[in-house]
């Protein structure tokens, strides 16, 4: 859309400084907006660390859980998680596959999942809020970001803080920060497949991936993040005071 670009441009030149949620959106703003990297601070998103309830799931089958949990649009990749349930059902049998939220491909992927005959097997939730987020999370064995896009992806490391290990697209701000959390090309479906079967089938991975998650997390706080944006603000008050 030109007239939000041009809105932006103008935003951004205008400004002292920027802040930017990652590396990747630092990187687009320079080479889209033409804004000196000089003019660039990354300051990383943070995650609210509440206590994971470790009650009894919910769910009482057998079936491991991954989640996909996001807005269903074309820039969440939601189509290539559909894709790699296929290929996980092909040789597991009991595997659900979540689809926390809604957005305009809902419709498409419900009938794609039908198309596939895993219908049955991939549910859609609708819009989640409050409670109800919390409990999706302490139901799944692993979260899934297939995203084609993302400046930075607050969701894994939700995920995280509630336990959950989580799989991340490359394509993303997150990866960038998470060291603990299994990365994947949103387009490689097979080896999205792969990566959730080795999650599901080796608990001692799993175990791993979420010791190390909850350990990792800790330093990615909004405490943290907005220290960092005060010290960015003070960096500019000086500049402004020194005429720099």
């Amino acid at each position: 859309n030109q007239a939000v670009y041009n809105i932006e441009r103008r935003g951004m030149h205008g400004a002292m400084q920027v802040i930017a949620v990652s590396q990747l959106t630092k990187d687009l703003c320079v080479a889209r907006y033409g804004i000196p990297p000089s003019k660039v601070d990354v300051v990383y998103n943070g995650v609210e660390l509440d206590p994971v309830e470790k009650g009894v799931k919910a769910i009482t089958s057998k079936d491991k859980i991954v989640l996909f949990f996001g807005r269903i649009t074309m820039q969440k990749g939601p189509e290539y998680f559909v894709q790699a349930a296929k290929r996980v059902l092909d040789v597991m049998e009991d595997v659900k596959f979540v689809v926390a939220g809604s957005g305009g491909l809902a419709s498409m992927m419900i009938e794609m999942a039908a198309d596939m005959g895993i219908g049955h097997k991939v549910l859609f939730t609708g819009f989640l809020r409050g409670g109800d987020i919390k409990r999706v999370f302490s139901l799944a064995d692993l979260y899934v970001m297939p995203s084609v896009s993302e400046p930075f992806g607050i969701a894994p490391l939700e995920a995280m803080s509630h336990d959950v290990p989580a799989l991340i697209s490359k394509s993303s701000g997150v990866s960038e920060v998470l060291t603990h959390a299994l990365k994947v090309d949103f387009w490689d479906v097979e080896e999205m497949a792969n990566k959730i079967v080795a999650v599901l089938r080796h608990p001692p991975l799993r175990k791993a991936l979420k010791d190390n998650g909850q350990f990792e997390i800790r330093a990615l706080t909004w405490d943290g993040a907005a220290t960092r944006c005060g010290q960015v603000y003070d960096k500019v008050v000086r500049q402004f005071a020194t005429g720099r």
